[in-house]
């Protein structure tokens, strides 16, 4: 397996699992980067970050159909089973799974004053609130990846390698802003630089964690892996309903945020398509 000008023959050689823990270290890494922009600025244009927020729920959109929902149908289909049944109830568990997540955990969406924070009430401190909001919204990401790179070992041609690096890359472009969000308002709000990077980097140490979970129970329990494709878009539909596409419309910038999300789509498509 190759991409242009880097050959991956080491990479698809690994085992599965280690796979995918490289790839949700990589997501984690981006995120990273974009949490350590705090070093160079307290500020960030809003209108480029609301640009950027629109461009991931773009990219997660795409990601959910082409990486997650369509080869779970042929999956399923593949062992005997009812494709879109199958792709249906594991997108509304998915969701379902996140909406009682978001019910219970105390979490604070970014740009949002922390009497308007979700979940249990707590007395937590907004940095940990901020933290949780993005952590629980990173989850299915991981998961997904994870998913991804599980379904490409079990030899179905609907589930490729390249397609599980085309979502790991996806999901890595669009966790930049993710750790933009985070890191800038607890900067802008008085923390130093330095804590205000690892709050940000830490929303984003779920990813490879679930990356491997997510590898490890399809590979275990292979039956699974239509429904797990699934579940994890449904996770991944929901975050882009309930967080991103809100937050990147909240400022104003209606038509950049929403022709972002278009370009983010068209670029997660065109990259599982040329490397599916």
């Amino acid at each position: 397996m190759t991409l242009p000008g880097l050959p991956l023959e080491w990479f698809a050689a690994l085992d599965p699992r280690m796979q995918a823990l490289l790839a949700g270290l990589a997501t984690w890494l981006v995120t990273a980067a974009g949490a350590a922009l705090v070093f160079v600025t307290r500020r960030f244009p809003t209108a480029l970050l609301d640009a950027m927020m629109g461009f991931a729920a773009g990219v997660m959109i795409a990601a959910s159909v082409w990486s997650l929902l369509l080869p779970a149908i042929d999956l399923a289909e593949a062992q005997g089973g009812t494709g879109w049944l199958v792709a249906a109830v594991g997108v509304a568990a998915g969701g379902f799974f996140l909406r009682i997540a978001d019910f219970l955990l105390p979490h604070l969406h970014p740009g949002l004053a922390t009497s308007q924070s979700e979940g249990v009430r707590t007395s937590w401190q907004r940095s940990t609130l901020l933290v949780l909001a993005i952590t629980l919204h990173n989850l299915p990401e991981g998961l997904a990846v994870g998913v991804a790179f599980g379904a490409a070992a079990s030899g179905l041609s609907s589930a490729s390698l390249g397609a599980a690096v085309a979502l790991a890359i996806g999901i890595a472009l669009q966790n930049f802003p993710e750790g933009v969000a985070v890191s800038m308002p607890l900067h802008r709000e008085g923390l130093s630089a330095r804590k205000s990077f690892w709050y940000g980097q830490l929303s984003a140490v779920v990813e490879p964690v679930a990356a491997v979970l997510g590898a490890v129970a399809v590979l275990t329990i292979q039956p699974l892996l239509p429904f797990a494709l699934s579940f994890a878009a449904g996770a991944m539909l929901y975050v882009v309903i309930e967080e991103l596409i809100p937050a990147s419309q909240q400022n104003a910038n209606n038509d950049l945020a929403t022709v972002a999300t278009l370009f983010g789509f068209i670029v997660m498509m065109v990259l599982d398509v040329a490397l599916g």
